[in-house]
């Protein structure tokens, strides 16, 4: 029975090619996206075409239980969780304060915090009777500087990284190593900055920044950071860090 790696947000950018990646190395991948079942089976049947394990299931993390079900599921029908990816995001686009309303705060709080509380209360339990297992969380600049407009998305993966951090206090002696992975830049994506953005002004983008400028941060690199940090010994364990493409300023600097 081979390890499974479980991601939580599988989209085509860095959910789905750490699923590959994941997958190469002899994972079995368990991709999980809230929709878009088309493109969730393209991700599986493309996995599959390289000869790797992978499956694929629509999540929505924010109904009861759902989370819960899901991880029951995998480990009982496909196999033990070694490695848990926590990848969605929460981001709403910029609002002001008057226009951010109760529901699409607490929103983000759901999907960008309480989520991964649902999932570690799930899974630690498990890794923890195992004695190993990761937890790689997706975040963002806005876990370290909250801007003007980012009221929701702010809290929302402030609390993400404390999170990280509380969980890392408690299960990194048992074991567990858990890593907060801050996003500091745009990621080359369709399905995320190319929605916000739209597809004739997300191609502009990469004709002037990305493809050969590498101004752009590239999924399928982003992924080998992560399978990466799954491999670190446990007398080195990185618990947090952060990545950017070459070209642009860190988080602290502007």
């Amino acid at each position: 029975m081979k390890p499974v790696c479980l991601i939580i947000g599988a989209g085509a950018g860095i959910g789905g090619n750490v699923g590959k990646r994941f997958a190469a190395e002899g994972f079995h991948s368990v991709l999980c996206r809230r929709r878009d079942q088309q493109g969730l089976d393209q991700l599986v049947e493309d996995i599959r075409a390289d000869g790797n394990d992978a499956s694929g299931f629509l999540l929505n993390v924010v109904e009861p239980d759902a989370i819960e079900n899901m991880v029951a599921l995998v480990e009982k029908d496909i196999g033990p969780i070694e490695v848990v990816v926590y990848n969605l995001g929460a981001q709403i686009g910029d609002r002001a304060l008057a226009d951010t309303s109760y529901k699409a705060f607490e929103m983000g709080w759901r999907i960008g915090t309480l989520g991964l509380f649902r999932v570690a209360s799930c899974l630690c339990p498990l890794m923890e009777k195992r004695g190993t297992g990761t937890i790689l969380v997706t975040s963002a600049t806005a876990a370290m500087r909250g801007n003007g407009g980012q009221h929701s998305h702010a809290a929302a993966m402030g609390g993400r990284r404390m999170l990280c951090q509380s969980l890392n206090a408690e299960f990194g002696p048992k074991g567990i190593h858990v890593a907060h992975i801050l996003i500091d830049g745009a990621v080359d994506a369709p399905d995320t900055l190319g929605k916000m953005l739209g597809a004739e002004q997300f191609q502009a983008l990469r004709e002037s920044r990305g493809m050969e400028h590498d101004g752009l941060m590239l999924p399928a690199r982003i992924a080998d950071t992560y399978l990466h940090l799954a491999q670190q010994h446990r007398s080195t364990w990185t618990h947090e860090m952060d990545l950017r493409s070459f070209a642009d300023l860190p988080w602290w600097n502007h």
